[in-house]
């Protein structure tokens, strides 16, 4: 028998804050995983997290893990799966430890991923960015470091956490670019439009403080966090409602910001191709910036204008026969 608790603790002390050097987001999911897989194998086995063996995380019970967390939890789909990828990462670190458990292990790691729709991606109209941007009161600090934010968000697509991470020094306004720290620790530099530099040289006279300080603080002096930014991206959005109603039909989050930069840069008067805003995003691939070629729906229709037969003349199917007539009329 394997006892799970030296294992785990190796896991993460080892493997994701030694060897892999795994980023403060990346273990803190991780971290959140296997907190909510302890807490349901205790319900399920009635043993202390710190009791279970190797061998209580059989797949059966795994399976049934990834069930519960869709059905009594409501998680969506890419949860699961971000869920069973790091109970996946911890198995291929045990099976070095714990050969003894080969064949378990083999079954866990064999688990699949659950397949998702795709939907199109969301992101604002003109109008829109325009009410979202009005919407903060200017004449109090927040509100100038909550429109601030905004349009740095809708112009430069940074993720929360980047946004959330910026410090002053991270901003370079006479060369016009803004440093951030992106996924996998990549950092990269993104310009900045005449606007918001503007904007942000206004804000950082009334901001003070030192280079190192945090570039949209929170009450408390510190960086706002992920869901503080999250709040006040819905907070404005209500506001922005009362003035542009398109807005009624739509889930306004930090990431349709992100998504409405890509936009505005592919649907440009000169669009920019698709790997320059890979880059400009941050994307590890390219398959990750084709989505937003899928959601401009004026792009798909000049494609359509080009394609169309110019000629041709409507019809309508009639069946040769009549038993594939009675087929066509079910």
């Amino acid at each position: 028998m394997s006892a799970l608790a030296p294992l785990l603790q190796a896991y993460f002390t080892e493997r994701l804050a030694r060897q892999r050097d795994a980023s403060p987001h990346t273990i803190a999911s991780y971290r959140d995983s296997f907190r909510l897989l302890l807490e349901f194998l205790h319900e399920q086995t009635g043993k202390a997290p710190s009791k279970l063996q190797l061998e209580d995380l059989d797949p059966a019970r795994i399976t049934a893990f990834l069930s519960y967390l869709e059905n009594e939890r409501s998680n969506g789909v890419r949860t699961r799966n971000a869920r069973l990828t790091a109970i996946h990462s911890f198995f291929h670190y045990t099976g070095l430890k714990a050969p003894e458990c080969a064949e378990q292990i083999a079954r866990v790691l064999a688990i699949p991923d659950k397949r998702h729709e795709s939907t199109l991606i969301s992101y604002l109209t003109g109008s829109e960015i325009e009410a979202l941007l009005a919407a903060p009161d200017r004449s109090t600090p927040t509100g100038r470091r909550d429109h601030a934010l905004l349009l740095l968000a809708v112009q430069t697509g940074l993720r929360a956490s980047e946004l959330a991470s910026l410090r002053r020094q991270d901003l370079n306004l006479s060369s016009g670019w803004v440093r951030c720290e992106g996924k996998g620790r990549k950092e990269r530099c993104t310009p900045l439009s005449r606007t918001a530099r503007q904007v942000l040289r206004v804000w950082l006279r009334a901001l003070g403080g030192d280079a190192n300080s945090p570039l949209f603080p929170s009450r408390s002096g510190g960086h706002l966090t992920r869901a503080g930014i999250w709040r006040l991206v819905v907070k404005h959005t209500d506001t922005a409602r009362q003035r542009c109603p398109s807005l009624a039909g739509k889930n306004i989050t930090p990431h349709v910001l992100r998504h409405t930069a890509a936009m505005r840069l592919l649907r440009a008067p000169d669009p920019v191709d698709t790997a320059t805003i890979a880059l400009w995003l941050g994307h590890e691939s390219l398959d990750s910036t084709n989505k937003y070629l899928h959601a401009d729906m004026e792009l798909k229709r000049r494609a359509l204008d080009r394609t169309t037969p110019t000629n041709d003349k409507p019809g309508r199917y009639r069946p040769p026969d009549r038993l594939l007539a009675f087929l066509e009329s079910l």
